[in-house]
């Protein structure tokens, strides 16, 4: 019989139909401003008693709020009725706790309102731009001078080793400021020197002085030196921010060097701001240093706390950080206590062995580093003031006996879970070639404004008004048909830009707009060749077959040639045009499933397998 579907395909449309109705709902309940409260340790419950504490301060200040609760992940979440009163309430609770010195991040939050069943599915709300929600604003300061200073000091260690290889006796190698200063005995032991180092360093100037009692050697670095060690450490750092970014998950964050020291990121619709102010705001590394050997002078040695008691460490470090080219947390099988696994690019795994395989029985550390910024009280000119200062935490956090050469790869033991996976995400992705900190943080509203993002919905909603209206008027019985395929498109593309953590922005919104015609003219083209196949006088239901079968692989080009374009446009383009194009790739699959299945599984119900004489269309 012409124009039936067997059952499985009308089955298939129907769970394609509710499975988008389904993952689309969330986006019907809005989210409620929160502020959220989070231990400035990762892994830490928040103690109840800061959650009364912020709440006594908002009590005091009678701002309306509601729902008070410390979640499951220990974060602690309290709701507002509006983004003022959000705003205000973020900067009470966060000068509160400053002044009582408790160690808390407080952070604007987007409280998700679905319901439990809808999340027990996976269900969440669509993410949106900065253009059209707002977002979290960082400026990052690059510490320039200090990554400047320790690769001179680098250097001057690897001068002392060249001499010392090619039994060159020198008197003192030091760093002074900008330069590097080595003194010798005698002007033969200096011009010796010379003669090695002269075309080792080509970043450095070298001149000879004889103004002080011993003849020495000064290496000054190049302006063009200092420049490109400058935009060295501000692009890795900027690769090492998008990475971490990426980490976090955020849909098309924007991440760009501002002048010659300052990164700005930019995170859309950002649902935890505690989590980006946790990873973007410290600076984590690690070093691998031998435990000093009894008897070993105080000035080649530095003290460290671990479990309790002092250690001694060699202030020679075996391997940097910037080494790892991998880190993955994982579970010792045999403990089933947390690690790290490491992985040591070659010139590290090369170090590793050197330091180790003339060492074993002797104790390795590994020291984590984390140089993070934090906000004080203090008075000037009379007045209480926030100031930012930066502090930096070293911790030994293993400290193993070395039963072999290491390799490339080896574990890192006696962490935390939370510890390990935060170790492990800041290593992944990337070391920072300079030391960072967060200068500015705030929270951007839609830049276009509330009247244009009106005007979008607007724009949507008449155009596919108007879109119903003509289908309807033109084509009748099919253009019913052709609407109700319409309205489902729309629904699946919700639902799955929001299973995909999509973000729309304003011109995803115009990409919304032209999906809704694309729909429309899958089915014009499909209607008009029924009604050619009428004016030949086809029967109708053979018209039917042949319009739907026959505009096919019109439809098909169409709209491969389209999704072409949108995945060019992706590849090539960056924020708003990545947002049109993943608005326009989706709008494309779902309009060609509606069009071809949903439009014909409706009218083969109301037509199909019937004796009919005319069609409405």
């Amino acid at each position: 019989m012409l124009n039936t579907y067997p059952i499985w395909k009308y089955a298939i449309v129907v769970f394609a139909t509710v499975l988008g109705v389904v993952y689309a709902l969330p986006n019907v309940y809005p989210p409620d401003y929160a502020v959220q409260l989070s231990a400035e340790k990762s892994g830490v419950v928040l103690e109840e008693r800061l959650l009364d504490l912020a709440t006594d301060v908002l009590d005091s200040n009678d701002i309306a709020y509601f729902d008070p609760v410390i979640g499951p992940e220990g974060n602690g979440l309290i709701r507002m009725n509006d983004d003022a009163a959000q705003r205000r309430a973020q900067a009470l609770i966060h000068r509160r706790m400053l002044e009582e010195n408790e160690s808390v991040v407080v952070a604007l939050n987007l409280a998700a309102t679905t319901p439990d069943w809808l999340r027990a599915l996976g269900a969440e709300p669509m993410k949106y731009g900065l253009d059209l929600r707002g977002g979290v604003h960082f400026l990052m300061e690059v510490d320039t001078a200090k990554n400047i200073a320790e690769r001179i000091e680098s250097t001057a260690t690897d001068i002392k080793r060249r001499l010392r290889t090619d039994k060159v006796r020198y008197k003192a190698v030091d760093a002074e400021g900008d330069t590097i200063r080595a003194e010798f005995n005698s002007v033969a032991e200096r011009d010796q020197a010379e003669e090695l180092l002269s075309n080792q360093y080509q970043d450095y100037q070298i001149i000879s002085d004889d103004t002080g009692p011993l003849a020495a050697l000064v290496f000054s670095v190049t302006d063009d030196a200092v420049r490109e060690m400058q935009d060295f450490a501000v692009s890795q750092n900027v690769q090492t921010i998008r990475n971490r970014v990426n980490e976090l998950g955020v849909s098309e964050p924007l991440v760009q060097q501002l002048g010659r020291s300052r990164i700005v990121v930019d995170l859309p619709g950002v649902q935890d701001t505690a989590e980006a102010k946790e990873i973007l705001g410290k600076v984590a590394t690690l070093e691998f240093r031998l435990e000093a050997k009894p008897g070993a002078s105080r000035a080649s040695t530095i003290q460290y706390d671990y479990e309790g008691r002092d250690v001694s460490l060699e202030k020679r470090i075996i391997v940097k950080g910037e080494r790892v080219i991998d880190a993955q947390p994982s579970f010792d099988p045999e403990t089933g206590l947390p690690q790290v696994n490491i992985t040591l690019d070659g010139d590290g795994g090369a170090k590793m062995h050197r330091a180790t395989r003339n060492d074993i029985g002797r104790r390795m550390a590994v020291i984590f580093i984390e140089n993070k910024p934090r906000s004080v009280l203090v008075t000037e000119n009379g007045e209480v003031v926030e100031k930012k200062i930066r502090r930096e935490e070293r911790r030994v956090i293993s400290l193993a006996t070395i039963q072999a050469a290491l390799p490339s790869n080896f574990r890192i033991t006696g962490l935390e879970p939370a510890e390990a996976r935060e170790l492990a995400l800041f290593l992944r992705a990337g070391a920072l070639a300079a030391d960072m900190f967060i200068a500015e943080e705030r929270t951007v509203g839609a830049s276009l404004g509330q009247q244009n993002i009106d005007l979008g919905r607007t724009a949507v909603m008449v155009g596919m008004g108007l879109v119903i209206l003509f289908m309807f008027a033109y084509y009748k019985v099919f253009g019913i048909a052709a609407n109700v395929a319409l309205t489902v498109n729309l629904v699946l593309l919700v639902s799955l830009m929001s299973l995909l953590s999509a973000t729309l922005t304003l011109p995803g919104i115009a990409g919304i707009v032209l999906t809704v015609g694309m729909a429309v003219d899958a089915n014009v083209l499909i209607f008009s060749r029924i009604k050619e196949e009428l004016a030949n006088r086809a029967s109708p239901q053979a018209a039917i077959s042949a319009g739907f079968d026959r505009a096919f692989v019109t439809i098909l080009d169409a709209n491969l040639t389209t999704l072409i374009v949108a995945i060019i446009l992706y590849s090539i383009g960056t924020g708003p045009i990545k947002g049109f194009a993943v608005t326009l790739a989706i709008g494309i699959a779902t309009s060609f499933f509606t069009a071809i299945w949903g439009t014909r599984a409706i009218v083969n119900l109301i037509y199909g397998g019937r004796n009919i004489k005319t069609l409405h269309i």
